[in-house]
């Protein structure tokens, strides 16, 4: 899939709007997040347009995703942390805000303040397996 002209991240990946890049592949660009929530926060983003992971070819997701431990790894050393979160949203109600598929790294400390939600429910009786079902249906 071809960039996108009116997509903020296709112009960086072009070099278009500058970006402070930290690497740089024939697939993949990382960049440091312009409104980091850490020092350190990276961004890491497909060179060609999709909107959601769902729309990214399983081959072309496989080599953005193969860049993620790598990067943690540097992260960690750059940021002076041990742990981090990767992120990724698909739509606006997941929290997108750049209609292209985008990986965070935020480096993470304790006590820093940045908190996670992370609102655990339990399944009414026999729903686990009305769901399992469905995605049987759609995966086979």
């Amino acid at each position: 899939m071809a960039a996108d002209p009116n997509c903020i991240f296709c112009k960086i990946a072009a070099g278009d709007i500058p970006s402070t890049t930290v690497l740089d592949s024939p697939l993949a660009i990382a960049f440091l997040d312009v409104g980091p929530l850490a020092d350190g926060h990276v961004l890491l983003i497909p060179r060609d347009h999709y909107e959601r992971l769902d729309q990214m070819p399983a081959d072309v997701f496989g080599q953005v995703a193969a860049l993620l431990p790598k990067l943690g790894s540097a992260l960690q050393r750059v940021a002076g942390v041990d742990a981090y979160n990767v992120l990724q949203n698909n739509g606006a109600a997941a929290g997108q805000e750049v209609g292209h598929v985008h990986f965070h790294l935020i480096p993470r400390c304790p006590g820093d303040g940045l908190g996670y939600r992370w609102n655990a429910k339990s399944y009414a009786a026999g729903r686990a397996d009305e769901l399992a079902a469905r995605f049987s249906e759609l995966l086979d």
